[in-house]
């Protein structure tokens, strides 16, 4: 569990907010009797941070967590009663990341050691979302053993991949807790999280630059990359591209004798109002933002040139023990 926790801690530090993000969770850790730290879920032998805390929004919990359930939230095929927060709101400008962990085999992934989900079932979703128009690219994570093998069946455009260990291949853990007698996170995760501490919100960290801190012996497996479906190149592709939440901005000239000022002008904001998802107070912010906000420049003279930052907004799904992250942003 702490590592769908601690993707989905670090999603939300790098600006996503909980609105944007589905947390699916199979949630038998945090108060099984097994547990000497009730209620706290670590993601490191020294317990520094309680990932489980008083700041998680978990969607899915328990029975809840399903093949069934991560299907709908993946192709929006939901009943007319469910309530916005379980649902995946995500269009053609989307930009989703999909993190998925858990025990899993050649070309399948255990849901709550009950059920399955196999590379099957995964690609034929991601077609549906394709031909729905649910997303513009998709960057899709497995951590699991052969985890390789879960995207090997992908076929639809737009999609850049990854997995912790080939086909034959064990997922090993990075560290055990001795006081609970258990892993507390695996070794491929740990790793990807060690990179993602040094990404801030307007990093310019590639996915090349991802892919080349993989390394086999400290991970203890050959992580693979898939990337014949991604229609761009890696070093081109910044991390936040699919994590970060950060607002498009124009810097414009001061038509007055005042300092100049920071706009957003009216097809950004439409274009940020469109790409989150569509909630009221959302909207309402985005409208605020069209009044002018003062500068920290004193001249009053300058040439400003436009600045562009990736658009706000993402979605995520998280699983526990089956885990998964989608997350929505717009270029």
């Amino acid at each position: 569990m702490s590592n769908a926790l601690s993707m989905y801690r670090t999603i939300k530090r790098l600006g996503i907010p909980d609105s944007n993000i589905i947390l699916m969770l199979a949630d038998d850790v945090s108060c099984n009797p097994r547990n000497k730290f009730p209620a706290s879920v670590y993601g490191d032998a020294g317990r520094k941070l309680d990932l489980y805390g008083d700041n998680i929004e978990v969607d899915y919990r328990g029975y809840e967590v399903t093949v069934e359930n991560f299907i709908r939230v993946l192709t929006g095929r939901h009943p007319p009663s469910l309530p916005r927060s379980k649902r995946l709101l995500t269009d053609a400008n989307s930009n989703i990341f999909i993190y998925m962990t858990g025990h899993g085999g050649n070309e399948l992934l255990k849901f709550q050691d009950n059920e399955e989900i196999s590379a099957f079932d995964v690609a034929d979703a991601f077609e549906q979302m394709w031909r729905g128009k649910r997303y513009n690219e998709i960057f899709f994570m497995a951590d699991t053993c052969q985890a390789n093998s879960m995207y090997s069946k992908l076929y639809s455009p737009n999609i850049l991949a990854t997995g912790s260990s080939l086909v034959g291949q064990n997922s090993y853990s990075y560290a055990n807790d001795q006081d609970i007698g258990v892993a507390v996170i695996d070794s491929f995760t740990h790793y990807v999280l060690e990179f993602m501490e040094g990404v801030g919100k307007t990093g310019k960290q590639s996915m090349k630059d991802l892919f080349d801190t993989f390394d086999p012996i400290k991970i203890n497996s050959t992580p693979g990359v898939r990337s014949d479906l991604f229609s761009r190149p890696l070093e081109e592709t910044l991390i936040t591209d699919f994590f970060g939440g950060v607002a498009r901005v124009d810097v414009v000239d001061s038509e007055s004798e005042e300092s100049p000022s920071l706009s957003l002008e009216e097809d950004q904001v439409e274009t940020v109002e469109r790409n989150t998802t569509q909630d009221d107070s959302r909207t309402s912010t985005s409208r605020k933002h069209e009044n002018r906000l003062p500068s920290t420049s004193t001249t009053g003279r300058e040439d400003w040139k436009a600045r562009a930052a990736r658009t706000w907004g993402a979605v995520g799904v998280v699983l526990g023990l089956v885990g998964a992250v989608v997350v929505r942003s717009t270029s």
